[in-house]
């Protein structure tokens, strides 16, 4: 047994099938009574339905949120939240809606209530990824923390297939890395191993029978350890990758991490024998980097960046960008092995280790 530190996050999680009805009561719980529904403008109409479910409570929708949370539309977002007097903020959807949330929370100190809808995770972390001019950036404090969470099994039952396998893919690169994680602790390693188990058996179910309740509520469940995992360690070379290509290049945020989850596993393994082991035994495979990128031919995921617009010229820049200031990771980040990697990303070939050992 290493020496560890465990650090519980302090956030109320709501779990079942329709918790979305236990709002108003989470509400009071927060001594909150003018709340701003947020949502991107593709969930607009269901942000509608819950300000009417809130009554007096409810003050009005914003349903501007976008992708990597660029700071002009929190800026606009912020004019909302002081021409509306609001005391709260309630975000339901995926990470573009809760990021917002977070960045509202960042500046003006209002509680939030998140109500995912995909399998992202971002509710259950302390980190606001925000972009300017084309830069994305991170940072990790308690004051973009949900202070309550909502899952409701039912609002992902609508989810697409496609969409709920990506986004599933999504939060398993958050479990991922927290097994390697230089803060990673016995109980976060738990949590992991459980959260990619129950989205690996549950996500190819979903891609074949999106209504199937059980296996949403396992998708959602595996979801929400992972989110957890997410914010309670650090992050690597995975998220490096992601948060590059997502605010350099604009590329979606759960495709994007679907794709490049394998290659940035396969270059980490060498270093990292261990996790390799652990997340071999929750895919149910000899080769978690191979087992991972078949998990997306499963679900239907793209392949390769090539499919979202990324081009082999795009790879040098993007390798450029990423190397600058990287995340603490197991192995050594070197150039010609991060270009390689986006190569292969690039192109969608099945993954292989690269030859190279821990830091």
């Amino acid at each position: 047994m290493q020496p560890f530190v465990y650090d519980g996050l302090p956030s109320r999680v709501v779990f079942g099938r329709g918790t979305l009805s236990r709002l108003s009561e989470e509400l009071d719980h927060l001594g909150c009574s003018r709340a701003l529904v947020l949502a991107t403008p593709q969930q607009h109409e269901q942000a509608n339905r819950v300000l009417e479910q809130l009554g007096e409570k409810g003050i009005g929708v914003y349903a501007d949120a976008a992708m990597h949370t660029p700071v002009d539309v929190t800026d606009n977002a912020l004019q909302v939240v002081k021409e509306l007097n609001v005391d709260c903020t309630i975000a339901i959807g995926g990470g573009s809606t809760i990021g917002l949330g977070k960045a509202i929370a960042l500046r003006t100190g209002l509680p939030q209530i998140a109500i995912p809808t995909t399998y992202a995770g971002s509710e259950m972390t302390p980190i606001l990824g925000e972009t300017r001019d084309g830069i994305k950036t991170t940072q990790r404090t308690l004051d973009v923390l949900p202070e309550t969470v909502i899952y409701d099994v039912d609002l992902t039952l609508t989810l697409p297939a496609e969409m709920s396998g990506t986004s599933g893919i999504n939060a398993i690169a958050h479990a991922v890395e927290a097994l390697y994680a230089r803060d990673c602790n016995p109980v976060i390693a738990l949590m992991a191993e459980e959260g990619i188990a129950a989205l690996a058996r549950s996500l190819p179910v979903i891609a074949n029978d999106p209504s199937n309740v059980e296996a949403r509520s396992d998708a959602l469940y595996g979801a929400w350890l992972c989110g957890t995992c997410l914010g309670s360690v650090g992050m690597s070379l995975h998220h490096k990758l992601c948060h590059t290509l997502g605010g350099s290049f604009n590329l979606p945020h759960a495709e994007t991490h679907t794709i490049v989850l394998p290659h940035a596993l396969a270059y980490n393994a060498p270093a990292v024998p261990d996790a390799m082991a652990r997340i071999g035994r929750a895919l149910g495979c000899s080769d978690a980097a191979a087992g991972l990128y078949d998990l997306g031919r499963a679900v239907g995921a793209p392949s390769g960046l090539a499919e979202l617009g990324f081009t082999p010229a795009d790879v040098e820049r993007a390798t450029e960008i990423a190397t600058q200031n990287p995340y603490w990771n197991p192995r050594e980040i070197e150039a010609t092995g991060i270009q390689q990697l986006l190569s292969d990303a690039q192109a969608g070939r099945r993954p292989h280790a690269q030859p190279g050992g821990a830091q």
